[in-house]
């Protein structure tokens, strides 16, 4: 079985994203966004220090030197504080597929991509120091165990859509749904052994090592079929 740490292996980097010319962000925007950012990183402190259930909503509006109307406005919802970042995880399957390169499928993008964010130990797969903590406001708050199970729901949705979308594939065409079911279980695997292990209390460093390992297990066990399923061809 080839290891992603065998000698003479070099380790697999992230494609670099094309090279678009943003918009350059006016004053309100800026200043929208980083009200947002100062909300959110005010109640993630306050559910860290005392958990989620025990700070209210009006606590946190205080806290920011604002309405609690302007919360709302910015977080619909109370667990929204706490998995602000959600639009990251429900679209990342989609974003590695639909960035792939020429010749190269779906699962071996999303392969790629999970390797180089894992041998980067990088905090976006939950590769750093503080984990358990954030994962301890999660455990102890069926609110968001609830929306975490959600997100993971819309996941899926999200890449058996892009599946149809990138392959052309019929409506009544199982395949997408069953490729897109493993590229979850994939995402899936991965972030739940990284998050026991960084709540064992265990260097980021080492979770990266073992996780790498684990990716090689993970694709084996995938199989041909969906490795070579929705292959870029142009």
């Amino acid at each position: 079985m080839a290891k992603q740490q065998e000698q003479g292996r070099k380790p697999e980097r992230a494609r670099k994203p094309e090279q678009t010319q943003a918009k350059p962000e006016g004053l309100r925007e800026r200043k929208k966004r980083e009200t947002r950012q100062r909300i959110s990183d005010i109640a993630t402190g306050l559910f860290l220090e005392r958990g989620f259930d025990a700070v209210p909503i009006a606590e946190i509006a205080e806290a920011a030197d604002v309405s609690v109307n302007t919360v709302y406005n910015y977080f619909p919802a109370k667990e929204d504080l706490f998995l602000d970042r959600s639009k990251g995880v429900v679209d990342r399957l989609s974003r590695f597929v639909r960035a792939r390169d020429k010749g190269e499928s779906a699962a071996r993008a999303v392969l790629r991509e999970f390797r180089a964010e894992v041998e980067a130990v990088s905090p976006r797969v939950g590769l750093m120091e503080g984990y358990a903590s954030f994962m301890g406001v999660i455990e102890n708050a069926p609110a968001l165990r609830s929306r975490l199970w959600r997100i993971q729901q819309e996941a899926l949705e999200d890449i058996e859509g892009t599946l149809r979308e990138e392959t052309g594939a019929a409506p009544d065409d199982p395949l997408p749904m069953l490729v897109g079911g493993q590229l979850a279980w994939l995402q899936g695997t991965v972030m739940g052994f990284i998050g026991r292990e960084m709540c064992a209390g265990r260097a980021p460093a080492k979770v990266s090592r073992e996780a790498l390992c684990l990716l090689d297990e993970l694709e084996e066990i995938l199989g041909e079929k969906v490795l070579n399923y929705a292959v870029r061809t142009a």
